[in-house]
């Protein structure tokens, strides 16, 4: 007779996790500050808990690098600077150049391309409403797509990673788009090149599209210096 495997109940999500989910989202969404500090007596008196979940929560978020912990001063929203920019974007082009190369090589374009198309439709139907906050939130979901669509868990973990400080990034873009369509054409172009099966088109308009994006995030401060992708494999 076989056995019957033994089974840890499961539980439900602990307070300190549902403050996490929430701060993490209020500084992805820009409604928590980049440098603002945040005061634990405060913060639990606006979720009506004590202080006990709300450390464990601060400190998960210290240790995904969007709180930084100041010595005698205090808990702070993380602040990117120029260099942690131009980091992010250069490791995001590396990482979904990847995703699109697998997609092209291994997992077939066809499926992939379908959800891309969509995602740009509804950048372009943002676009049509002039509605910035709703074309941010399309642009996010493209690059998310764009990286599920490989079949890699590891790389979408990755990417949810640096997606969170990108969120941060596209609050900030929203207000600087000078051509919406011009947003859409870049993501179209990428998922256009992954269709024909083209490695290097989806390569350049990848790294185009994030140099496109990292020069408005810093515009009025020096110039940026362009990311680059590796050659592709052969």
């Amino acid at each position: 007779m076989t056995a019957t495997p033994t089974f840890q109940q499961v539980r439900r999500e602990s307070t300190a996790s549902l403050i996490t989910r929430q701060l993490r989202e209020g500084i992805m969404y820009g409604h928590l500050a980049p440098g603002s500090q945040l005061s634990e007596a405060a913060l639990a008196s606006s979720f009506g808990v004590s202080r006990g979940p709300l450390r464990e929560a601060m400190q998960r978020l210290v240790q995904e690098g969007l709180v930084l912990a100041s010595p005698n001063r205090g808990l702070f929203v993380k602040e990117l600077d120029q260099e942690e920019i131009r980091d992010l974007y250069s490791a995001r082009t590396v990482l979904e150049s990847a995703a699109g190369r697998l997609i092209i090589r291994e997992q077939g374009p066809v499926p992939a391309v379908v959800a891309l198309r969509e995602a740009y439709d509804a950048m372009q139907t943002a676009a049509e409403a002039g509605d910035l906050t709703a074309l941010s939130d399309a642009d996010f979901h493209f690059h998310e797509v764009l990286v599920a669509g490989a079949g890699s868990p590891r790389l979408r973990r990755m990417h949810d990673t640096l997606m969170v400080e990108t969120r941060m990034c596209l609050t900030a873009l929203q207000d600087t788009y000078r051509d919406p369509e011009e947003q859409v054409q870049e993501h179209k172009d990428i998922a256009e090149a992954i269709a024909e099966g083209d490695e290097s088109r989806m390569m350049s308009a990848i790294e185009e599209h994030m140099n496109e994006a990292l020069t408005r995030l810093i515009s009025g401060q020096s110039t940026p210096e362009p990311v680059s992708h590796p050659a592709p494999a052969p």
